[in-house]
């Protein structure tokens, strides 16, 4: 009798369990996906994130884009950025004084080798605003004499420099940081699983539509390979972190028989010629990934491999040339999802 009881039992426990079970998966949502495309500060922009219902984010998306674009752009002429470069004595908004702070930290960082005054040095090489012209050593003395960080900063409340003539470009490091802006206001939203992308500038959190995590593609550094995921050197998972890349295969010219790289050393004034063709940075956050892939391309592999192994909190997937073919160097922490 005794037995039987408990038998009884067991069942009853069984069957509220499998009804616990049932009820559970039928209040569980499937999770909708949607995407936005569009065009932002001189390039593309690709977002996807989760909704629980048929909300759309278009409208928070392009509040966020316009708000760093009246900031930071300095291809807007009526930006925060451009007034300040033209002299205005006027308080930069949160959106500068983060960017410029982290800025100065790379800076100070690279010795110099990142740096966001070094715009007039772009314009000669005819990587800038301007027409190339022919380049003399007397001309790169002349623009150093204005080209530093050390040379700007804010105080109390106003941007001060020591010289009229320093103006800042923050477009080195620009779309990675709006991607993290954008990634903190789906956060305030509770949007639980996105992949924002600006330029190629991403940080993304969560799963992708799959359960997994999100794939980042690595364009293989060839001429000709102008369409981002066109042609891929390696597929990396993340989740939780920001990612940017840089490279020097896309913008250069030849002359005489050389190839001038997009990317100058505003140390020296010239454009760089080391092995390194592309970098891939992974961080806590899309503007320091920014920021480090483009100082790793002034400095080139060495200097970048040594950093590398000083900071386990730095990830990254490094691309160059060795006797005319590609090698790689990637750090513990990149997850390679395949390979082509």
């Amino acid at each position: 009798m005794v037995l039987i009881m408990n038998c009884s039992k067991r069942v009853n426990e069984l069957v509220v369990f499998l009804l616990l079970a049932i009820v559970t998966t039928s209040c569980e949502k499937k999770l909708i996906y949607r995407t936005i495309d569009g065009f932002t500060q001189g390039t593309t922009y690709h977002i996807v994130y989760s909704v629980d219902g048929a909300d759309s984010l278009d409208e928070v998306v392009n509040e966020v884009l316009s708000a760093i674009d009246n900031s930071l752009s300095v291809y807007n002429d009526s930006s925060l950025i451009s007034r300040i470069n033209r002299g205005e004595n006027i308080p930069p908004d949160a959106f500068f004084v983060e960017l410029f702070n982290k800025s100065r930290e790379i800076y100070d960082l690279s010795s110099g080798a990142f740096d966001i005054s070094g715009a007039p040095l772009f314009d000669i090489w005819g990587f800038g605003f301007k027409n190339r012209e022919k380049v003399t050593q007397e001309d790169i003395d002349s623009i150093k004499t204005f080209v530093g960080m050390d040379k700007i900063w804010i105080d109390n409340g106003r941007v001060k420099r020591s010289d009229s003539r320093v103006t800042l470009n923050m477009n080195a490091v620009a779309q990675g940081y709006t991607s993290d802006v954008m990634a903190r206001k789906f956060d305030s939203l509770g949007v639980s699983n996105y992949m924002i992308e600006i330029g190629g500038e991403i940080f993304c959190k969560g799963h992708n539509p799959k359960g997994h995590e999100w794939n980042v593609g690595i364009d293989k550094p060839v001429e000709g390979n102008f369409i981002p995921g066109e042609e891929l050197q390696a597929v990396i998972a993340l989740s939780g972190k920001g990612l940017a890349t840089s490279g020097n295969y896309r913008k250069f010219y030849e002359e005489g028989g050389k190839k001038y790289s997009h990317t100058i050393d505003p140390r020296i004034g010239y454009p760089v010629t080391h092995s390194l063709l592309s970098a891939t940075v992974i961080a806590q956050d899309a503007m320091t990934a920014d920021a480090l892939a483009t100082f790793f391309m002034v400095v080139g592999l060495d200097e970048a491999i040594k950093f590398l192994n000083d900071r386990r909190d730095i990830d990254a997937y490094l691309i160059y040339s060795e006797n005319g073919q590609f090698k790689v160097y990637k750090t513990a922490g990149v997850k390679i999802v395949k390979i082509k």
